[in-house]
């Protein structure tokens, strides 16, 4: 068996306006455990998928993450395994639906569990095969595109729950553009209590503020984090008809920064070692829902088992 743990991601920038986006990774985690059952399938590989959280949620993504990679293995000669049976179970600190990124989170985890528990079965390593860590992370992409829980790829998504750190990128061209780390210690976590799906979300409405999103992603280039994930927070709350005064109370209580994460639901909140963290806990209290005090992950995606 192996255990893959990867992070959630905070919205700087939305990349549905105008497909240049950028996320930070967060100590919030989908961990996938992936374990060889049998080599009895009637396939070549069948995957038995379960999330413990969400026993009844779709396991779509989940599958044909597991099909990809073993697909990817069998192009090397070296690679021999048929008939193989997966088990596949996902472990979740991030709500579905939040906008922190919890299909690239799940996808990342899965892709690169099933490659180092495929490898170890064949008796192989990742010395043995050609396949990067850019090759993962573009098999989960693609996995969610054809599933349909993202619509740009997540490509900011994606790398900042992978990689770690703060990156700021280009979807379409599936680039890091700039790779940044977070200097705030602590972030808040607002989550309402309900789930918005990006796939359900007003996409012309959110390309209308193309111009508007330009001038908070000039902000991000220039590591001004703060006015970048302000203002695309307003932004898209607008085109989105959510409540911005979540991210005017936190502000006003001392926040540094806050914005709505991806289409929502959550909202993340930068704080520094200047800010009153209980005051600013205290101005959100009012909302229902749940506040989450956590920090930037910077490592990415590991292997813990």
């Amino acid at each position: 068996m192996v255990k893959v743990r990867s992070p959630a991601s905070a919205t700087v920038i939305n990349a549905i306006s105008m497909g240049k986006g950028s996320a930070f990774g967060i100590k919030l985690y989908v961990t996938s455990d992936v374990r060889v059952l049998n080599h009895d399938a009637k396939e070549d590989i069948e995957c038995k998928c379960k999330s413990l959280d969400y026993p009844d949620m779709d396991t779509s993504l989940m599958d044909l993450c597991v099909k990809k990679v073993y697909y990817k293995l069998r192009e090397f000669d070296i690679f021999n395994l048929k008939n193989i049976t997966l088990k596949v179970e996902t472990k979740s600190d991030i709500p579905p639906g939040s906008g922190l990124s919890s299909s690239s989170a799940a996808s990342n985890s899965i892709v690169y569990a099933t490659l180092m528990e495929l490898l170890s079965e064949a008796n192989l390593s990742r010395d043995d095969v050609d396949i990067t860590d850019e090759d993962l992370l573009n098999m989960g992409i693609d996995a969610s595109l054809e599933v349909g829980v993202t619509k740009t790829g997540s490509y900011d998504d994606a790398s900042a729950s992978f990689y770690g750190g703060w990156k700021i990128t280009d979807n379409y061209e599936r680039k890091i553009l700039h790779d940044y780390i977070v200097d705030y210690q602590k972030v808040l976590i607002y989550i309402p209590n309900k789930s918005l799906y990006t796939a359900q979300s007003d996409v012309k409405a959110m390309k209308t503020l193309a111009p508007l999103v330009e001038m908070a992603f000039e902000n991000a280039i220039k590591k001004n984090i703060e006015k970048a994930l302000t203002l695309n927070g307003f932004l898209f709350c607008a085109a989105l008809n959510l409540d911005s005064q979540i991210s005017i109370d936190a502000l006003k209580s001392g926040a540094k920064a806050a914005g709505l994460s991806g289409t929502g639901s959550a909202y993340s909140i930068l704080v520094d070692d200047l800010s009153d963290i209980d005051e600013i806990k205290s101005a959100l209290s009012k909302y229902e829902g749940k506040l989450v005090e956590t920090s930037p992950d910077n490592k990415g995606s590991v292997v813990i088992g």
